[in-house]
This record gives structure tokens, C-alpha cells and sequence, in this order.
């Protein structure tokens, strides 16, 4: 890789880092103050709607071949979580208070406070035995919750979608409506989400099995 490439990449997951921890501290600092849960897409939605669209550049990243992580993987998680907050949360106004919307984004954000600065620390030819484990393990329990939380919300939103006939206009020339689209792919999600869950197995195979032979040497 070369040392520009090695800059922008840092540059790059030091900004999301940053915000997804403003993003964490807003969510966090809401339920605080209110004990409630149904603040969290109106503390930190907005910023979290331009953080995950900005993620396309990991798409990209793959493309190009200056990260490892290929193009499938990366695209069917920056789909599914643009697809639940720009084409149902942000567009349902009734949803964005709903406890799901809260847990949904909470695993995201403490998924995300680990996963960039374990991103950006590795650029700099730097990584913290900490770091790398919480990187490898946190998910474990967090993508199960992420995805509870999507699936949920979806669910949830469901009647809304059919009231409002969301997305009437893009679907009006196919034999299905966004609604049906939706059902298909809530019955969909956990097959697809498995591929990625048990992709990050393997990795936490290989990069914790490494530093553990590290410690041995």
C-alpha cells in the first residue's frame, strides 16, 4: 500500500471514529437525561445518516483493492443499514422514536467506536492487544442485537409502509409493491446476515489466533 493511500486511510477512519462517538455520546447522553429511549434517532440520527453514506467509500476501498475486504461483504452491510435509515427510519417519521430505532443504533455505534480506531491504528502500524480483541470479540454479542433491532423496526414499521404506500412511484412498473419487498426481506435478512456474522468468525479465528502465537513466541 502506498503512503499516500496508508494517509487517506487513516484519515478517513480517525473521521468516522470521531463521529461515531459523538454519535455513541449523544445516544447515550439523551437516555441519561430523559430515561427514555425514544430520543435517540433525534440526537444522533442525522449525523448517523451522513456517517453510514459516506461508508460507501469501503465499498469502494475493496473495489479498488486498497483494503482486503473485497466488495460483497462491505456492500451488503452498507445496503442494509442505508436501506433501514434512509428508505424506512428517516422517511416514516412515526418509527424514530420507537425503542428499536434506540437498540439498532446503540450496536452500531459501539460496534463502530471500536471497529474505526482499530482501522486507523493499524494504518499507522499501531494496534493495542485491547483493541484488536474488543474489535474481534464486541461483535459477538452486538451484530445479533444490531440486527434484532433492524428486524424489529421493519417489522414494526410494516403497517405504515402499506398505509402510506411508500414508494409507490419506483415500484408502479414492477409485480411488487415496497411493502411485499420489505416482508421478502425481513424473511431474507437473517440468511444474510449470517454470511457476514460467520465471515467475522473466520477473521477473529485468524487475527486473534495470530496474536495469541505472538504472546507464545
Amino acid at each position: 500500500m502506498s503512503q499516500l493511500s496508508n494517509l487517506y486511510l487513516f484519515a478517513y477512519n480517525s473521521l468516522q471514529a470521531l463521529g461515531w462517538a459523538i454519535s455513541i455520546s449523544r445516544i447515550l447522553s439523551n437516555f441519561v437525561s430523559t430515561k427514555s429511549f425514544s430520543g435517540a434517532y433525534a440526537s444522533a440520527g442525522e449525523l448517523i445518516c451522513l456517517l453510514q453514506t459516506v461508508a460507501f467509500l469501503e465499498v469502494v476501498h475493496g473495489a479498488i483493492g486498497i483494503v482486503p475486504s473485497g466488495v460483497l461483504l462491505p456492500l451488503m452491510q452498507w445496503g442494509g443499514r442505508v436501506h433501514f435509515l434512509l428508505a424506512i427510519v428517516r422517511r416514516i417519521d412515526e418509527v424514530q422514536e420507537l425503542p428499536s430505532v434506540f437498540v439498532t443504533l446503540l450496536a452500531w455505534g459501539l460496534i463502530e467506536v471500536i471497529r474505526y480506531p482499530h482501522y486507523a491504528l493499524n494504518c499507522v502500524g499501531s494496534s493495542l492487544s485491547l483493541v484488536t480483541y474488543l474489535r474481534y470479540t464486541a461483535f459477538i454479542l452486538l451484530y445479533p442485537m444490531g440486527l434484532a433491532g433492524e428486524m424489529w423496526l421493519m417489522y414494526q414499521a410494516l403497517p405504515l409502509i402499506k398505509t402510506k404506500n411508500l414508494y409507490a412511484y419506483f415500484f408502479a412498473g414492477l409485480p411488487i409493491t415496497y411493502y411485499n419487498f420489505v416482508k421478502v426481506l425481513l424473511a431474507c435478512y437473517p440468511f444474510m446476515w449470517l454470511k457476514l456474522y460467520l465471515h467475522l468468525f473466520k477473521q477473529r479465528k485468524a487475527k486473534l489466533g495470530k496474536q495469541h502465537k505472538k504472546k507464545r513466541n
